[in-house]
């Protein structure tokens, strides 16, 4: 136990170490810089441009991930191995283009050997460097200085507070970018469309429902043997009856509940008798195509009646379009 509290103490000290590095880095900053860099950033978008981040080594992984970030909020953006620039990715890279450079010596030779391939072209520069009084720094545009006074490392070698700096600074960028171009849910979700907030914001009923093609529908005098034989095909378990003066149009909805409701509710001599528009709910709560299916969810369980497993799909004329079912929600993981 003794042992383990020593660890704790020492990882403790080692995160605290690395959020005051970030801290001094922060206080560091010039706004003038920042303010020019986030220009560039606007501008890139404006101009439907990309952002280029590169960097060599453990820079270079921070680097992917500022670029994954700035993807995923909006503004296109991409990961430029130095070497792989020099012998024809260079091809990438345009003049509208803005090219990140991370290197927290601020004279990665990869980089160095970069710079006025990228000058040639007009391509705006960032400089993301440990050390602001750098080659890199002096060729770039604007200069962000990640400084930091020795790494977390007990041998002060492997980099790890200053790649720390390095990502909390361009996380700030990409947050800072996302505030002034008022980057919406909706906006996010549209990058993130497998999550679970890009499904809620972006997922339709139309998406989900079973289309009217494929659900042949029952008419008001279709008899009882035929009803449950249509509800048992495919195990939707529902069918719809169609309005025998305007073809399409939703008349009724017959559920498995309905079904047995309406047996109930007959004498068993008289169930030979039955047809559709004996058994059919004529007012169902319906659903129209474009709406996001999680609105859907909401109204299938907070409605005025009780909790529904299945609504049909209608236009603004009435007009069947398909069926939304619940166990379709629950598998689109929405439910």
């Amino acid at each position: 136990m003794h042992l383990s509290l020593n660890c704790l103490s020492a990882l403790t000290r080692c995160l605290q170490e690395e959020a005051a590095a970030i801290a001094e880095a922060a206080a560091r900053l010039s706004s003038e810089d920042v303010e020019r860099a986030l220009g560039l950033l606007e501008r890139c978008a404006d101009r439907k441009a990309k952002l280029v981040i590169t960097g060599v080594g453990k820079s270079g992984i921070v680097a992917r991930k500022i670029a994954a970030t700035f993807s995923s909020i909006g503004l296109m953006a991409l990961y430029l191995n130095p070497l792989d620039a020099l012998h024809g990715d260079l091809g990438v890279v345009a003049s509208d283009d803005v090219c990140l450079l991370l290197s927290n010596s601020g004279e990665t030779s990869e980089l160095l050997d970069l710079l006025p391939h990228l000058k040639r072209r007009g391509t705006a520069r960032i400089a993301l460097v440990g050390q602001a009084d750098s080659s890199l720094g002096r060729g770039s545009d604007v200069t962000l200085e990640a400084f930091v006074d020795r790494e977390i490392c007990p041998l002060n070698l492997a980099p790890t507070a200053s790649t720390a700096v390095a990502m909390a600074i361009g996380d700030a960028l990409a947050a800072v970018w996302m505030e002034r171009r008022g980057i919406s849910p909706a906006d996010f979700a549209l990058n993130h469309p497998a999550g679970s907030l890009g499904k809620q914001l972006t997922m339709t009923v139309a998406d989900l429902m079973l289309p009217a093609a494929d659900l042949p529908p029952l008419q008001a005098k279709t008899t009882l043997p035929e009803v449950i034989g249509k509800l048992t095909q495919g195990a939707i378990g529902s069918g719809w009856v169609e309005d025998p003066d305007a073809p399409k149009r939703l008349l009724g909805l017959i559920t498995d509940g309905d079904l047995r409701r309406g047996l109930r509710s007959h004498d068993a001599d008289h169930w030979a008798l039955l047809t559709a528009e004996d058994l059919m709910t004529t007012d169902p709560i319906t659903v129209r195509a474009e709406m996001l299916a999680v609105e859907a969810i909401q109204k299938m369980e907070h409605n005025r009646r009780k909790p529904i497993s299945v609504m049909p799909v209608v236009n603004a004329n009435g007009e069947f379009e398909g069926l939304l079912r619940l166990h379709d929600l629950v598998q689109a993981g929405l439910a």
